[in-house]
């Protein structure tokens, strides 16, 4: 029996009327297309964000059949909106920001007669994943982190409504014919960099295992491939120890020597290893010399931030299934000597469960949780460099921002204003 296939135009499917169901079309993708990004981590944006100026209080005097001296009953304006910061564990990168470059809060509504108070502004909530620091995009200055799911911070104020002549009047005043303007809204351009949380990040030198053993340890599968940064964005998985236990790894990009000066990939990938508890230095088996790169790791964490020096270090020497015994007793003299050293092999396991109980050891020893508290809070961040910010911005593709002509927008606001020509209502004069 000859099977035959009804072609669907307009989806990507199907339908086979030998078996009466829809068959998936497998599809080429071009990887090519610049319009198809390879990648959906985000880890930093720019945003301008504005919230919503109060309203106008109303000067409104009541005159109204046989009430013709009524008084003053002009109402207050409203709140204007203001634009919150919110963590949320749903979100991983800053992904659904990236194209979502203005946010705006309504303005507060106008007073009105009969004492009607303006509409409060609606506000402005902005979901980032938890681990997102925010900065001042025009002046660098540190603003806030938000840390944890749920965390809410106030980023910008909607201006407060003015006051309408009501209450203003008094006994020596009684038909007061003036009210407050509401305040201005506040505005900010800001930067959104993600710093990823996780409890121990791998540091080392590109083809140096990191990939490798963070695909061995947990169920992530990063890219692996036997070339230089083959890693282009970090990775994040979860290592299951014993009696249901976990804790997670964090993967980014190797650096390599002269990082802090630009070379490679630069440091803009160490971020994610910030809030790290627990540093894993990697260096492969092979090396001339495993301490001179263990070092050289060390001073390029240092010109980054000096303070990630005071984390838990680990030395992991990888690719060991290429050394012997007796190989491996030599270079165990040549590494440091402050810090647990294990050798170990992510293709054949080899040091694998001994690794896990060494940093399971340090993730919960008494000075790293005691170091952990006192991070939590003392956590300085670092203002940005403005020497530095344009390039940086260059980089990663934030240097411009459209923004809206707001006199236009004060225009809309100034026709829908005009409600309150007719609360001016004054016929004394006639």
């Amino acid at each position: 029996m000859a099977t035959e296939y009804l072609i669907l135009s307009s989806a990507p499917l199907i339908y086979c009327t030998f078996c009466n169901n829809f068959v998936f079309l497998q599809q080429n993708i071009n990887k090519d297309n610049n319009n198809m990004p390879e990648s959906n981590f985000v880890d930093y944006v720019k945003i301008y964000c504005r919230s919503g100026k109060g309203g106008r209080g109303s000067m409104h005097l009541r005159h109204v059949k046989y009430n013709p001296n009524g008084g003053p009953d002009g109402g207050d304006g409203g709140k204007g909106g203001s634009i919150y910061l919110r963590g949320n564990h749903n979100y991983w990168t800053l992904l659904h920001l990236k194209y979502q470059r203005h946010v705006f809060a309504e303005h507060g509504g106008n007073g009105g007669r009969d004492k009607c108070h303006g509409t409060d502004g609606k506000d402005q909530y902005i979901d980032v994943p938890c681990g997102t620091v925010v900065y001042n995009a025009e002046t660098g200055k540190y603003v806030c982190d938000v840390t944890y799911d749920g965390q809410t911070v106030l980023l910008l104020k909607g201006g407060r409504g003015g006051l309408g002549n009501f209450q203003f009047r008094s006994a020596t005043n009684q038909a007061p014919r003036y009210a407050q303007p509401g305040e201005p809204m506040e505005e900010m351009t800001i930067i959104l960099e993600l710093k990823l949380l996780a409890d121990v990040g791998l540091v080392g030198f590109p083809n140096a295992g990191k990939s490798t053993l963070l695909s061995s340890l947990s169920s992530a599968r990063p890219k692996i491939a036997n070339y230089p940064f083959t890693t282009l964005e970090p990775s994040l998985g979860i290592v299951s120890y014993h009696d249901k236990q976990s804790f997670v790894m964090a993967d980014i990009p190797g650096i390599i020597e002269g990082a802090s000066e630009g070379k490679g990939l630069g440091l803009r990938f160490l971020r994610h290893i910030e809030r790290n508890s627990l540093l894993l230095f990697m260096v492969p088996g092979d090396t001339d010399d495993i301490k001179k790169e263990y070092d050289i790791l060390l001073n390029e964490l240092r010109n980054f931030n000096p303070e990630m020096l005071d984390k838990h270090r680990v030395l992991a020497v990888t690719k060991c299934d290429l050394l012997d015994d007796e190989l491996i007793e030599m270079l165990r003299e040549t590494t440091p000597d402050d810090i647990p050293v294990v050798f170990i092999s992510a293709v054949t396991g080899q040091g694998i469960n001994e690794l896990k109980d060494v940093l399971w050891k340090e993730l919960n020893s008494e000075s790293n949780k005691l170091q952990e508290i006192t991070a939590e809070d003392t956590l300085v961040h670092r203002d940005k460099d403005l020497n530095t910010l344009p390039q940086e911005l260059l980089s990663e593709g934030e240097d411009e921002i459209e923004y809206i002509d707001d006199d236009e927008i004060e225009d809309v606001d100034d026709y829908e204003d005009l409600d309150d020509v007719e609360y001016f209502d004054v016929d004394d004069d006639k």
